[in-house]
């Protein structure tokens, strides 16, 4: 029961308070309702799912049917074991069918609650671990959408499979959008280590106390909210792989404690004084030159070597301009599945403007505008017009017809996107937008009367004469 929480709802105090005590005893951190609408609103209000409630069926307020109800609701691997008095067993059946993993009669010895309660921290300890071993195995096929055949995509991958059995350190380095977490999930599939954990961990996501906490886990009362020991990144991926995205975000403290797991192979807790031993293989991505944040100072250089030992480059998709028709064509065909729509075709003008763009979010990117697509096209085919108003899409159209040429280039049309965009920057607020037009308020009032742009925040502070206010 180590680390377990446990809510203990119980109206009768003195069984509550032994119960309490001794699964405390027992290693857990117990927590007590003495009513069934506390419990609920107690399990409706955690953050951290509860790993195990024991409850009575018959309770003050919302009774114990109800508060198991809640306790799924909150989390499916929470585990719900149900005090009954004698003559409850058709209720203790019923909340067995409703996803109750045990019950006990009472009067019961408090070991034989106990061992009860063992049993459940441990099936929920294993319906967790099923759950994630599915969600890691569907990352790792994931790792077959590295799509095209263009060497210097094929290198990169073929690269990364010869890599994959050695126990070196990885160092994947692209723009974003690239693919570089698949390749991660390559390696990792590709190793002796794939039938353990494959963790990812996202550096620039956390700030910096924070993410040492998600990497090297806490113990109990290590700060402020600390109320458990936390397991963190690097034992989770114990005999696996952990990939660490985006490391050039690292701080520099968090750089010199990842460096010292890399040479020592072990690392403390934070608030922990035992030394953790961990066999972990580090892939690490970047889209960042970490050359230049080394001459900058702020990477070290030490960790860096540490890091690229083997370094696989991911091309952008603009040096790869082969490999867009055919991704293309695979984001259409899964997208046209996903969604239940009939399957789909590129005309040639989509073709065209595809291959004229650049692609600065690259296959992510071509990813997002294709489902757009897929969810604005009406027939079988999708158009340069299907394509236009993605995220690039538009700018990609701006690249492969002149302007002129879709009427966009008139005077009185530039000047209302200029006029719009000005006041959109500023809030509305009329003498910030002039100003940075370089016009007198008066003459943008006469622009925005004859262009006929409104704003709601105008018609409240309309002032004398009819004009608009700022």
């Amino acid at each position: 029961m180590n680390g377990a929480r446990i809510l203990v709802v119980e109206d009768n105090d003195r069984l509550r308070r032994g119960i309490a005590r001794a699964l405390g005893d027992a290693g857990a951190t117990v927590e007590q309702a003495a009513a069934g609408d506390e419990a609920i609103a107690r399990l409706r209000s955690e953050r951290v799912p509860f790993d195990a409630v024991v409850t009575d069926l018959r309770l003050p307020g919302a009774p114990g049917l109800e508060v198991l109800d809640a306790a799924r609701e909150a989390s499916a691997t929470t585990a719900v074991l149900l005090m009954t008095a004698y003559g409850s067993i058709d209720s203790a059946v019923e909340a067995m069918r409703r996803g109750a993993f045990d019950f006990v009669q009472k009067p019961f010895e408090l070991e034989q609650l106990e061992l009860r309660v063992s049993r459940a921290l441990e099936h929920g300890r294993l319906v967790r671990e099923v759950d994630h071993l599915r969600a890691e195995r569907a990352e790792r096929l994931g790792a077959h959408n590295l799509i095209g055949s263009s060497d210097a995509l094929r290198d990169a991958v073929e690269l990364a499979q010869r890599v994959a059995s050695s126990p070196s350190t990885v160092l994947v380095t692209g723009e974003t959008g690239t693919g570089k977490e698949l390749v991660a999930g390559l390696i990792h599939e590709c190793s002796e280590r794939s039938q353990a954990p494959f963790v990812k961990v996202n550096c620039a996501a956390l700030p910096e106390t924070l993410l040492e906490s998600e990497l090297f886990g806490h113990e109990r009362g290590a700060f402020t909210g600390a109320d458990r020991t936390r397991v963190g990144r690097f034992e989770q991926a114990h005999g696996g792989t952990l990939f660490l995205d985006e490391i050039g975000d690292l701080a520099t403290t968090t750089q010199a404690k990842l460096l010292r797991v890399l040479q020592e192979r072990e690392f403390h807790r934070l608030g922990g004084t035992r030394p953790i031993e961990v066999d972990v293989r580090i892939v690490a991505a970047t889209n960042q030159a970490l050359e230049d944040e080394i001459a900058a100072g702020r990477f070290r250089e030490d960790l860096y070597f540490r890091l690229n030992v083997i370094r696989i480059q991911l091309p952008p998709l603009r040096e790869r301009p082969e490999d867009i028709e055919v991704l293309a064509q695979h984001f259409l065909d899964h997208f046209a599945a996903e969604m239940g729509r009939p399957a789909r075709v590129f005309g040639d003008a989509a073709l065209r403007l595809m291959r004229s763009y650049a692609w600065p979010g690259n296959v992510r990117e071509l990813r997002n505008a294709i489902e757009r697509a897929v969810l604005l096209s009406e027939g079988e085919r999708v158009d340069e017009v299907d394509l236009d108003g993605g995220p690039g899409a538009g700018a990609a159209v701006a690249e492969a017809t002149p302007p002129w040429e879709r009427g966009e280039w008139t005077l009185e049309r530039v000047e209302e996107q200029l006029v719009r965009s000005a006041l959109e920057h500023c809030d509305w607020v009329q003498k910030d937008a002039a100003s940075r037009l370089g016009v007198s308020r008066r003459k943008l009032n006469y622009m925005i009367r004859r262009i006929g742009i409104t704003h709601p925040s105008w018609r409240r502070n309309r002032g004398q004469g009819g004009e608009p206010e700022a």
